[in-house]
């Protein structure tokens, strides 16, 4: 685990049905101003991952990616979810050197799909999201707290996010530990 990197939590999802309830778990709990930053290549389901926190924030709106736009924002929750596709790594850093930056701490929880294409634009601490092949639909899941002793200005705290990371209740088809090398769980 890297030194910025706390609260590491590896997780083995069997299918998208169970990524989607892992981010659903995820949705109910996370506070206002909570930055999510997903990676992972193409089809590993960043998309999916959000739809489930769009459901665990209660927003009935159907999660699309938005790579075609700058951001997608969705209401109706308990907390908004504005949701940001940085596929187009350039659009999205002149979107927030233009200000846009503003919508990650927006009293919402704030989604970005290829975060490591903006890393710099993105406020800690926040929760990283790395989702990997495993198999054709099974996935590893690495939730982890980058900028973890930074204390959040509007956000949660490090030790908050990391404290939500360690007691989230696993789903049916999420278990402890994958890796794409070693996909067997404990």
């Amino acid at each position: 685990m890297a030194a910025d990197d706390t609260g590491a939590r590896v997780l083995a999802s069997d299918s998208p049905e169970a990524t989607l309830a892992l981010a659903e778990a995820l949705g109910r709990v996370l506070p206002a101003d909570s930055v999510v930053a997903l990676t992972g290549e193409l089809g590993a389901g960043k998309t999916c991952f959000v739809r489930g926190l769009a459901r665990g924030l209660g927003i009935a709106e159907v999660v699309a990616s938005p790579t075609y736009t700058l951001m997608q924002s969705y209401a109706g929750g308990r907390l908004p979810l504005y949701h940001f596709d940085a596929w187009m790594e350039g659009r999205e850093k002149a979107l927030f050197a233009d200000g846009g930056d503003e919508w990650l701490r927006a009293g919402g929880v704030a989604a970005v799909e290829w975060a490591d294409r903006v890393a710099e634009w993105l406020p800690e601490p926040r929760l990283a999201v790395v989702l990997e092949h495993l198999g054709p639909d099974s996935r590893a899941v690495r939730l982890s707290v980058v900028g973890g002793a930074v204390q959040a200005v509007g956000g949660a705290s490090g030790a908050v996010l990391a404290g939500l990371i360690g007691s989230l209740p696993l789903p049916p088809g999420v278990s402890e530990g994958a890796s794409p090398g070693n996909p067997g769980r404990p």
